[in-house]
């Protein structure tokens, strides 16, 4: 049987976190095995050169120049074990998959994760996968592993408009409470200030309402929330990220206590 996503146990101080096989059978993450494959280069931190001459982009996770010798050392001399979640292949014709380095029932996504290497990516593509990986994430933030040890890869607050609008262009988590969510034409705006022509908002297609609600988001119970918004930062007068999919909205019951600033 192929692995599962949630075949992992993470350790993070005193506290562990096991994604148990009951809890799987219940809500498994969807792969879907698509064969085996041997590493011919590492290109970055997240993408593999095959032997059959094909580029592997691991899916669902962001990496900063630093993965690239932790992926090196997880695919060094063991053949790959590929599953997809969604789309083969993406728009530059490099195949997207989950990879499993030899008998390991361990995703490299899921290594990466726990070693501090890489960020869950805005859309995982599936709510359970999503959430599996957002656990070891948070497990690896709280222990200050990896990039998790420099301050200014902590989640940004949101009311610092001016260091968001720095961000425009990149990936980046943001936290903060929200101040009101409001309706117009074809978008649910999630506000996080009560200035909407500067302050952040999230962008939510009212379209997919329904699909946030099911996931246990509606939009409209945001209001009064702390919560954690992962995406690309873009500005439409103030700063917006566009969430598409619910995995890119968190409940942030961990909160931002641990985290000082240190760029201005």
């Amino acid at each position: 049987m192929a692995p599962h996503l949630f075949s992992c146990v993470v350790v993070a101080g005193a506290a562990a976190l096991v994604l148990t096989a009951d809890a799987a059978a219940r809500d498994p993450c969807p792969l879907t095995a698509i064969g085996t494959a041997a590493v011919v280069a590492v290109r970055d931190g997240r993408t593999l050169a095959l032997a059959d001459g094909r580029d592997l982009r691991l899916a669902a996770i962001e990496v900063t120049d630093g993965a690239r010798d932790a992926l090196k050392h997880l695919v060094a001399d063991r053949m790959l074990r590929l599953e997809k979640l969604g789309a083969e292949y993406d728009r530059y014709g490099r195949l997207v998959a989950f990879a499993f380095a030899g008998d390991s029932t361990q995703s490299l996504q899921q290594a990466l994760l726990e070693r501090g290497e890489a960020r869950v990516s805005a859309r995982v593509g599936d709510k359970s996968c999503a959430d599996a990986l957002l656990a070891i994430e948070r497990a690896a933030r709280a222990s200050r592993r990896g990039l998790w040890t420099d301050p200014n890869f902590a989640p940004l607050p949101a009311e610092n408009n001016q260091r968001l609008r720095e961000e425009r262009g990149h990936f980046a988590i943001i936290e903060g409470r929200v101040s009101s969510v409001r309706e117009s034409g074809g978008i649910i705006y999630v506000n996080f200030g009560r200035r909407w022509t500067r302050d952040f908002s999230v962008l939510i297609p009212r379209r997919l309402r329904g699909t946030f609600a099911a996931a246990g988001l509606e939009p409209k119970q945001l209001a009064g929330q702390r919560v954690r918004v992962r995406g690309w930062v873009e500005e439409r007068r103030g700063p917006i990220i566009e969430a598409d999919a619910p995995e890119q909205i968190e409940l942030a019951s961990d909160g931002m206590k641990q985290w000082q600033e240190v760029r201005p």
